[in-house]
């Protein structure tokens, strides 16, 4: 069920949805007397990809998932953030590539969400890191976050999870009642504090890797490109998921 879910959630991702168009228009274009059907398929697939690779549209998907929740301020939780013991970074995409520094394990994405966990931690003393995510992650994660200068005993690498329900799982089970801070991607928050939630846990958002914060217009906004397309594509998945959670009775 885990590998179906990753494989059809992707057919409906903007840019192979798009394909998916174009494909079926020209194919009946080709190779059928459907001229109209196929014509009105590969303008919506060209308009489909056109719409979704640029600002406007990639920014208004993106921000009502992001805003949800705002950036943490440790201050606000009292001095010395009472009785929060664990700050839990949820995981990403990493790889051991022995070619590359051990900075580039992470995507980007996973690398700020491991700095922004990193910066909570040291305003909390006491505090530990839970890294989660599949093996690649989790291990990597705890090896950039040493090498930033964290204590191994404060580190507890979490790598049996694959995706973010079996997070809430693994770190309920491990934290009990305890107070946690929650890190991840601003867009995914809102799909991690209910299945957190669900678990019987009151997680504390510490949202990070904002990918459409508020800025003057620039000349290169008003043009598609991949960055735009991969915004929208980043909230399909989590509106996506929030279905799917809902449906499930997960959140």
């Amino acid at each position: 069920m885990f590998l179906v879910k990753k494989i059809v959630s992707r057919l409906f991702f903007p840019l192979p949805l798009s394909l998916e168009f174009l494909l079926l228009g020209l194919f009946l274009l080709w190779f059928t007397r459907r001229q109209r059907t196929g014509k009105v398929l590969v303008t919506c697939g060209v308009m489909l990809l056109v719409g979704l690779s640029n600002i406007f549209t990639s920014n208004a998907l993106l921000r009502p998932l992001e805003n949800r929740y705002p950036p943490l301020v440790v201050a606000r939780l009292g001095p010395g953030a009472p009785g929060v013991t664990f700050i839990a970074v949820l995981g990403g995409w990493a790889d051991h590539d022995p070619d590359v520094p051990i900075t580039s394990h992470l995507s980007p994405g996973q690398m700020v969400r491991l700095i922004e966990g990193v910066r909570v931690h040291r305003q909390i003393p006491g505090s530990r890191l839970i890294l989660s995510g599949d093996n690649d992650s989790a291990g990597s994660m705890a090896e950039v976050a040493e090498a930033l200068g964290v204590s191994a005993q404060d580190i507890i690498p979490l790598p049996e999870p694959r995706d973010t329900e079996e997070e809430s799982q693994h770190i309920a089970s491990m934290v009990g009642r305890q107070r946690l801070i929650l890190v991840t991607s601003a867009s995914h928050m809102p799909r991690a504090m209910g299945l957190f939630r669900k678990r019987g846990l009151q997680p504390i958002a510490a949202p990070t890797d904002f990918l459409a914060p508020r800025h003057g217009l620039e000349s290169d906004d008003f043009f598609p490109d991949g960055h735009k397309l991969f915004k929208a594509q980043t909230a399909f998945y989590e509106y996506l998921g929030l279905a799917w959670a809902t449906l499930k009775g997960k959140i």
